[in-house]
């Protein structure tokens, strides 16, 4: 698995996220900003009918196709590079599953790194454009899901409210236990929701050797649990 070239490394937000949502076998789904191309590759390997990638930088979507051609799934993977604002609105076809680890920071203190800009900041793609770019690709029962640290989820929830996404489950992911969550993986319908399901998940424990939640979550994709 190639990530030099990303705007964003691999990391545990990415691998827990696509372990944590859930999958169909009739599932044509989409990535909004791949990146390497982590996301998709888990989503096929769990038996996603076929998944679609968008990314706008080109070194990035360089390396999720590299990913993509020389995996087990290839013929179910497909990167396009592009402003998912203009793929949507030029895309006829509609997923039953779309899913994103978007940028999340808003403050005005930014990274040097042109990339990591990009990757980490919704000067590039606010969270308004993403629900807007997301619900037209969308069939009428398909799962939006994403990840974000804690308070900008609590932010794009009420967001998401305004563009008629109704929250149905949330995964609030805490680094080590005894801390409060830093991470929560979300998932939205457009449907009316009445009771939101909720689960509290731990890392590691107080001495950093990861939990067993942890271990067991995840033992499909790390060889060493």
């Amino acid at each position: 698995m190639f990530h030099h070239r990303s705007t964003m490394r691999i990391g545990t937000d990415a691998v827990l996220f696509a372990q944590w949502v859930d999958v169909r076998t009739e599932d044509n789904a989409l990535d909004i900003g791949t990146g390497s191309g982590i996301i998709p590759l888990i989503l096929a390997q769990k038996g996603a009918m076929s998944v679609d990638a968008v990314e706008l930088d080109k070194d990035s979507c360089d390396e999720a196709k590299l990913n993509f051609n020389i995996s087990a799934f290839s013929s179910k993977l497909n990167v396009f590079q592009d402003d998912v604002r203009y793929y949507s609105n030029g895309n006829q076809k509609k997923y039953d599953l779309i899913v994103s680890n978007p940028p999340y920071y808003s403050s005005d203190v930014k990274p040097i790194n042109e990339k990591k800009v990009m990757a980490r900041h919704v000067s590039t793609l606010s969270y308004k454009d993403l629900l807007i770019s997301a619900k037209k690709m969308m069939k009428d029962d398909a799962r939006f899901a994403l990840v974000l640290p804690f308070y900008e989820s609590r932010i794009f929830i009420k967001e998401a409210e305004c563009h008629g996404f109704y929250l149905q489950k949330e995964f609030l992911i805490s680094p080590i236990e005894g801390k409060e969550p830093n991470r929560v993986n979300m998932q939205f319908v457009l449907t009316e929701i009445k009771d939101v399901e909720q689960e509290v998940f731990t890392i590691r424990n107080k001495d950093y050797s990861y939990t067993e939640e942890y271990k067991n979550f995840l033992k499909d994709f790390y060889l060493d649990f």
